[in-house]
């Protein structure tokens, strides 16, 4: 994937628009699912930063509700409490097995496994399993304002390392 970056893909808005990454260049983007990441938005959001939300339902089938229910499902539900997004959401997708989303197919070979320990197999739902996968929900990936990945934490990174790297990149 060399001379790659992550402005050769693109993503679907919730409302089925194809959105190029391009759109983005010259930010630093933070690409995960969503929950706890408006915090980073009024850190950071101001200072060429922003969050790319990607839902996803390989993960225990924890998300199945179609695309034109996200925001809702956000707001009453996971997490709820009226949780508004403050970044953009796009539509839902793969990030592991035979049909993955090819921009996290590209994330994952940029930046490998985090964890060595893959998981309980029994409530991920996609095939094949590869040692590079997303393990769980919230796993992130920080972007360069080159659009080149840079760092990936796993789902219990504290939160605080990620504020970190994004304010010592910034």
């Amino acid at each position: 994937m060399a001379n790659k970056s992550v402005y050769d893909f693109s993503a679907e808005t919730l409302e089925g628009q194809l959105v190029p990454l391009s759109k983005y260049r010259g930010m630093m983007l933070l690409i995960v699912n969503y929950h706890r990441l408006n915090a980073l938005m009024e850190m950071f959001g101001d200072l060429s930063f922003t969050v790319l939300g990607f839902s996803c339902n390989q993960f225990g089938l924890q998300s199945p509700e179609v695309n034109h229910e996200t925001l809702n499902i956000l707001k009453y539900a996971r997490p709820g409490g009226g949780f508004v997004p403050k970044f953009p959401v796009f539509s839902k997708v793969e990030v592991n097995g035979l049909n993955e989303e090819p921009l996290f197919t590209y994330l994952k070979e940029s930046l490998t496994f985090v964890n060595p320990v893959i998981g309980d197999i029994k409530k991920f739902y996609w095939s094949p399993i590869k040692v590079n996968d997303i393990r769980w929900n919230f796993e992130k990936f920080l972007i360069t304002a080159d659009g080149l990945p840079f760092k990936r934490y796993e789902l219990h990174c504290p939160i605080e390392k990620v504020e970190k790297d994004i304010a010592e990149l910034l």
